[in-house]
């Protein structure tokens, strides 16, 4: 219980120092929807780890493949507009 709190009041006390996260520029597919699933999956992980029980594990293991899902689907749809945006402009140029 106790390292509980004190794990909270680090967190809280660098989000004032620091400030909140900021998203890392090279992934600018990286945006608040992830980071909501990488929390939630944090969270069913805690849960998994306080209550091994056969349905925390299988919570888990479906909120792991709906993250890895929604990551792979952002990144495809980033690069399939990327390329989109390239192949337009080299459009342009030509003429």
């Amino acid at each position: 219980m106790a390292c509980e709190n004190f794990g909270e009041d680090t967190k809280t006390s660098a989000r004032e120092t620091v400030g909140p996260y900021k998203l890392k520029q090279h992934k600018p597919w990286f945006d608040e929807e992830i980071l909501g699933f990488l929390d939630k999956r944090k969270q069913a992980k805690m849960q998994w780890l306080r209550d091994p029980s056969q349905i925390n594990v299988d919570n888990l293991n479906n909120i792991r493949c709906e993250a890895s899902r929604l990551i792979r689907n952002k990144q495809k749809e980033y690069l399939k507009t990327k390329i989109e945006e390239l192949g337009n402009n080299s459009k342009l140029k030509k003429y």
